[in-house]
């Protein structure tokens, strides 16, 4: 009898190991404990604003192998979209200055051209960069870089904090030094910006869905784990409540549930105790030809402007202070400075405010040292998430690569009765 790997938890995470186990001779069982999958990586239909929209804006970028591996995998490969070239668009509120970084593929010859570069920028600024190549664990940015001038206020800032949803010069080195080395470093074929044109569910989650059914694999929603038996060196119990699931002996777990849950379901698990928030907005607007697909602002509460069809929608990174901000209020504002960067004219449109206080662990050195690895004291229980210790901050890369990373373990009982 095949040996069965069970999922708990269908985020993004977990769909990525279950696709890529259902490939392998194991049966595959997926537990959600709500009736919604996709986690924080999913749409869903608004009754306030009148459309779909996603539950968080997620921007990848074209160097992110296992997202778009994901994607392949299910058979969407198309999902994501963005512009040819690795051009982003930019506007200062504060000076009405506007300029588009535009990063050529293969050596980086784009900084030694003012038109391509950040404004206010020459070739030499960039090369400081280096120093993200080695970091300490426990390097803070701020303790390696100097996070002012025009370098850091116009593009590294922006940057990473969209990736580290933390202030900077807080954040962890050795996080940024990762997103620094998979991306500009490596050009522009690795920094094209992509989105999910028709949406998070659509590009991944329904596709991912359909690809499990149809390859054998069970996805059970609102089946939620309670407790996790153990017996000696393994799990050995599953309990959902009137459902209990014992494991025979070949049989393998994976947790792939947020850090409270999982802390929960595992004993002794250490996990990240500090958390970030994130803000979006959405509004039910038709935006004109010339918006571009992204837009950065600089001296803005908004931080990136994304543009799908009939809405645009918009991102703010390590949002606390807004959360206690009236909702019509913080709409207001933003929408000023979407409608100041776009050129509209329209009054405030339909829109809808979503908010979420742990949206990620606070990438600080402290915090990311305290993420947990795939593999666990129990030989057969394994961990994903994109707060586990991926190398990345709490991505979609790092959600998908966890996923891949869990599997793998999973199945090496299967490659070595091969």
């Amino acid at each position: 009898m095949a040996r069965t790997v069970h999922i708990i938890g269908a985020g993004l995470a977990g769909l990525a190991a279950a696709v890529k186990l259902a490939r392998t001779p194991a049966k595959v069982v997926v537990h959600e404990a709500t009736a919604y999958p996709g986690g924080r990586c999913r749409s869903y239909f608004d009754r306030a604003i009148g459309m779909t929209i996603d539950n968080g804006n997620h921007l990848v970028l074209s160097g992110n192998h296992a997202v778009q591996e994901f994607a392949a995998a299910i058979g969407n490969a198309d999902a994501l979209v963005g512009p040819a070239t690795a051009d982003f668009p930019f506007i200062d509120l504060a000076s009405g200055e506007r300029w588009t970084l535009r990063i050529n593929d293969g050596l980086p010859w784009w900084i030694f051209d003012k038109a391509r570069r950040v404004p206010g920028t020459a070739a030499f600024d960039y090369l400081k960069v280096a120093r993200l190549l080695r970091v300490a664990d426990d390097a803070r940015l701020g303790d390696v870089l100097d996070c002012s001038g025009a370098l850091y206020d116009r593009l590294l800032r922006p940057v990473l904090l969209a990736a580290l949803n933390i202030d900077p010069p807080q954040g962890a080195a050795v996080l940024a030094s990762a997103v620094m080395r998979e991306t500009l470093a490596l050009g522009g074929k690795a920094c094209r910006p992509l989105i999910a044109r028709d949406g998070l569910s659509h590009a991944f989650i329904e596709p991912a869905l359909k690809h499990l059914k149809g390859q054998g694999a069970e996805v059970r929603l609102e089946h939620e784990l309670r407790a996790i038996a153990f017996d000696g060196g393994r799990a050995s119990r599953l309990d959902f409540g009137a459902d209990q699931i014992e494991l025979k002996a070949d049989d393998a777990v994976i947790v792939a549930v947020p850090t409270h849950a999982a802390a929960a379901l595992v004993p002794g698990l250490t996990t990240p105790q500090g958390y970030r928030s994130i803000a979006n907005a959405h509004f039910k607007i038709d935006a004109p030809p010339h918006v571009p697909p992204i837009q950065g602002l600089i001296n803005a509460t908004t931080d990136w402007i994304f543009a799908f069809e009939g809405r645009l929608s918009v991102t703010i990174s390590s949002a606390d202070r807004l959360m206690d901000v009236p909702r019509a209020e913080l709409a207001e504002t933003i929408w000023n400075e979407v409608a100041r960067a776009t050129g509209i004219a329209a009054s405030l449109p339909p829109w809808q405010i979503v908010r979420e206080r742990r949206a990620t662990f606070a990438a600080t050195p402290a915090e990311n040292l305290k993420r947990p690895g795939a593999r666990t004291q129990w030989e057969n229980l394994f961990l994903a998430g994109d707060w586990t210790a991926t190398g990345l901050p709490a991505t979609l890369e790092g959600a998908a690569r966890s996923g891949h990373r869990a599997a793998e373990l999973a199945n090496e009982p299967i490659k070595r009765a091969a």
